[in-house]
């Protein structure tokens, strides 16, 4: 379970079980920031929300994945919009850049962007999550493709395109993240936008600039 869906629209029992999934981010980052990644155990996790390492894994596979839950909730609905985008007949990394910002108008305008950048400033630390975030990355950009050829008849498996389109998607984002995750003063989900825009835009110069 994502925040994909806006909780409004939800069921009460849907809805209770997004307070419960919550609830477990936000405790994990916590403990995660004040006691180290390591030095948090799942069983810390569990008695803080008073919920069973049972229920802990109805919602995630792992420390790595409740960490970085934030972040995959982001790439979650990017998938998700990309399922049903309507092609307008432009350039595919345009596609790509509008899903992105459309997924990120679907995250929550209060608390997600704090929640992120705990996220990162762990991961910065935390080798095992970097090594997540990487797979997670990978299965990610294999789903976006599979999506790709599925709706816009990319079928080709040898036209590399597609791939690095998604490559340089994926490129700008992480640059933005970093500018805007050790930025000093407070963050917002807008200004993460605004860097991701700024981001996009040096794509063209990146790939003709020249040097001496």
């Amino acid at each position: 379970m994502s925040i994909v869906t806006p909780p409004g629209r939800l069921p009460l029992r849907e809805r209770k079980k997004l307070r419960t999934r919550q609830a477990l981010i936000d405790t994990a980052l916590e403990h995660f920031t004040d006691c180290g990644f390591d030095g948090t155990t799942l069983d810390d996790l569990c008695a803080a929300v008073e919920v069973s390492k049972r229920t802990f894994f109805r919602y995630f596979d792992s420390k790595e994945d409740v960490a970085m839950a934030p972040t995959q909730d982001l790439w979650a609905a990017f998938l998700d919009d990309l399922q049903t985008r309507r092609p307008t007949g432009g350039p595919l990394l345009m596609l790509l850049q509008d899903t992105l910002f459309a997924a990120l108008d679907r995250m929550p305008a209060e608390g997600w962007a704090e929640r992120v950048l705990l996220t990162r400033r762990l991961a910065a630390r935390t080798p095992s999550m970097n090594a997540h975030g990487l797979q997670f990355c990978d299965r990610t950009t294999r789903s976006a493709i599979t999506i790709l050829r599925e709706r816009f008849g990319l079928a080709d498996p040898h036209d590399l395109r597609p791939r690095l389109a998604l490559d340089m998607m994926v490129a700008a984002f992480h640059c933005a993240l970093e500018e805007w995750a050790f930025q000093p003063g407070p963050v917002s989900r807008d200004d993460l936008t605004a860097r991701l825009r700024d981001a996009f835009a040096a794509i063209p110069g990146s790939v003709t600039m020249t040097v001496a």
